[in-house]
């Protein structure tokens, strides 16, 4: 089976104690499991994709807009990754199974080529990481599990600014998506 590390979100806006819609420690908390999973899945061959929300400032069409304060808008280093995750990234951004992309909904899948890019490497299963739980995690999540994906959310490297959210979302993972814990669960 193939299988391929969905890295959602966890940029500087969404994790930093001063981030514009920040998980705060909750997410600062996830780094170094996030880091190791990225590594482990890059030396192992693994497809990597790094889903990464942008916005445009002051854009009155996003549906965001009105929800939430403006966070990860284009060309600040609020869209930059969170701490050690980023050097991972420079360090590896070259290789072929290591993929970059812009989204600009909840979820991974709406809108762009990710699952064109997914079924081309004959993947199977993805594993999702990264922030929200109950926002960008759960959203592709249910586009992965309605697009036929095995899902695997690795529980401690998850997490969100809504903790009543964050619970509900794994229980939903689990009972209504099928989706496994992580391994190391």
């Amino acid at each position: 089976m193939k299988r391929a590390l969905l890295n959602i979100d966890y940029t500087y806006d969404f994790v930093a104690q001063d981030g514009k819609l920040t998980c705060g420690e909750v997410g600062q908390a996830l780094e170094g499991e996030i880091v190791r999973l990225t590594e482990d899945f890059i030396e192992s061959g693994d497809y990597v994709v790094f889903a990464v929300d942008v916005h445009d400032e002051n854009d009155p069409y996003h549906p965001e807009t009105m929800l939430f304060p403006p966070h990860n808008i284009r060309d600040t280093t609020g869209r930059i990754l969170y701490g050690k995750l980023q050097d991972v990234y420079e360090k590896n951004h070259d290789r072929d199974n290591v993929y970059y992309m812009d989204k600009t909904r909840y979820s991974a899948f709406a809108g762009t080529d990710l699952n064109i890019r997914l079924r081309a490497r004959g993947i199977t299963e993805v594993h999702l990481v990264g922030v929200c739980t109950d926002i960008c995690i759960l959203h592709t999540a249910v586009d992965a599990y309605n697009k036929g994906y095995k899902i695997v959310i690795h529980e401690k490297a998850v997490a969100s600014f809504n903790e009543e959210g964050h619970t509900w979302a794994l229980g939903h993972f689990t009972n209504a998506l099928g989706a496994k814990k992580g391994s190391n669960e």
